[in-house]
């Protein structure tokens, strides 16, 4: 059955537009006391990142949510792993976070997760889209829920990040943290220097419209300039929600998601502590793959989309997968994706080898990857098609098994994107240029 109002992580959109609505929050949050409380009440927990709009969702599902019998423990603005991880240690039957994660401040969104800490699963999912349909009735006046902020829930997150890693000290380390002026600008700077490490610190003011903007992991050029300016060993870029991260090394080298999840991996591996696949995605690095190879580690492949990385490693027993984007799954540490977390990791690997982050990155080899977005004029199976089958064929002999094509259909509109990845740039760059105006020539057919 098709989902009506969730995409693969949670409901997102323009504020104002479509479902990212005050009274599309309001029911949802009673959908979901209805489902997940089964009329039995229970706690939810609501933390939301730093835009302008989550003062009016946050209020919205709340009356929601009373109204469903449910009590809420209010976080204020804290990162996404954060709600995971406090849902788990509150025992609460749900965690709701309202972010865009890296979107800009003029969208919204509503993520949740289970009693576990986990995303919550296709089915139930359902249940609550069931619900939303359904009129909205108030529980009695002496069941209603009741609403309490709790006041130290930074203190608790910093310490379950620090837990993360055993007894170091980061006293010799200059880092350059960019929370993107988001859900991180007041936890992870603390994170770090109460580790010992000498922090500088941008994208640290939000203003409630600033998220995201020029800063962060999807614009990491500040953060680039800033580490070369400072001197610093490294660089730490998290996205709006905190959920994801990108490093920066002491030359100014972007680091992506694909080579911290290598370096993550290849420690756990010295200090025998993995096991079973790392789970990246479609479009993870081939780089990776041949990577961990070479150290004897498998590599599993799912849709893009975390949640399909964490079902995996569920099924599979296996502890680490990421994007390269950098939203990267420590399993053995958490039940998400954690920005913070993930960059700790890395930190530890780089103290457990006595290495700097561009030497460790370095040993991962990146083929490059061009990607060509192809707007159609409806949504099809282009990829289907005998000319475009054909034309991926040759494509795929050229590469003579050095290399891979894709082609993805967007999940939002008419599009698809050619991917392709070899080990020379100047052919990757004409193949998928080639591939790209077959599909706009059958396009104008």
């Amino acid at each position: 059955m098709k989902r009506k109002y969730f995409g693969t992580d949670g409901i997102r959109g323009r504020v104002g537009e479509g479902n990212i609505t005050p009274n599309f929050a309001l029911k949802l949050g009673w959908a979901v006391g209805r489902v997940l409380g089964e009329g039995r009440g229970g706690k939810v927990l609501i933390g939301k990142d730093t835009r302008i709009s989550g003062y009016m969702f946050e209020a919205a599902l709340e009356a929601g949510l009373v109204a469903a019998g449910m009590d809420i423990r209010l976080l204020g603005p804290m990162p996404t792993p954060a709600i995971a991880y406090l849902t788990r240690t509150f025992r609460g039957v749900a965690g709701i976070v309202i972010s865009a994660s890296h979107n800009p401040y003029e969208d919204n969104g509503l993520k949740f997760f289970s009693a576990e800490g986990d995303k919550l699963p296709d089915a139930v999912e359902l249940e609550i889209e069931c619900e939303c349909d359904r009129p909205l009735q108030t529980v009695g006046p002496a069941e209603l829920g009741k609403v309490k902020r709790v006041e130290d829930a930074r203190g608790r997150y910093i310490e379950f990040c620090k837990s993360t890693i055993s007894a170091l000290s980061f006293k010799d380390l200059k880092l350059v943290l960019d929370c993107a002026n988001g859900a991180t600008y007041h936890v992870a700077p603390e994170v770090f220097e109460e580790l010992g490490a000498q922090v500088v610190v941008i994208g640290n003011e939000p203003d409630g419209f600033n998220i995201n903007r020029e800063v962060g992991s999807t614009n990491p050029a500040a953060l680039m300039a800033a580490v070369v300016r400072e001197g610093a060993d490294l660089g730490i870029a998290f996205d709006g929600d905190g959920d994801r991260m990108l490093m920066v090394d002491k030359s100014g080298t972007l680091i992506d998601g694909d080579q911290l999840l290598y370096v993550i991996a290849k420690s756990r591996l010295e200090q025998q502590c993995f096991k079973g696949e790392v789970v990246g995605t479609l479009m993870s690095n081939l780089g990776l793959e041949h990577a961990l190879k070479k150290l004897g580690v498998g590599f599993a492949r799912t849709r893009v989309g975390d949640r399909y990385i964490m079902e995996r490693l569920k099924r599979d027993g296996g502890i680490l997968g990421g994007e390269p984007s950098g939203h990267i799954i420590c399993r053995d540490r958490t039940s998400t994706g954690d920005g913070i977390v993930a960059a700790l990791q890395v930190l530890a690997a780089m103290e457990a080898a006595g290495r700097d982050l561009g030497e460790l990155a370095g040993e991962m080899r990146k083929y490059p990857q061009q990607l060509i977005n192809v707007h159609l004029g409806k949504r099809e199976d282009i990829a289907k098609l005998p000319e475009v089958r054909k034309a991926v064929e040759v494509a795929e002999r050229e590469l003579n098994g050095c290399g891979r094509v894709l082609l993805r259909p967007s999940g939002t509109e008419p599009m698809i994107r050619v991917m392709v990845e070899g080990v020379d740039q100047t052919q990757v760059t004409t193949i998928a240029s080639h591939l790209a105006d077959v599909i706009r020539d059958r396009i104008s057919d």
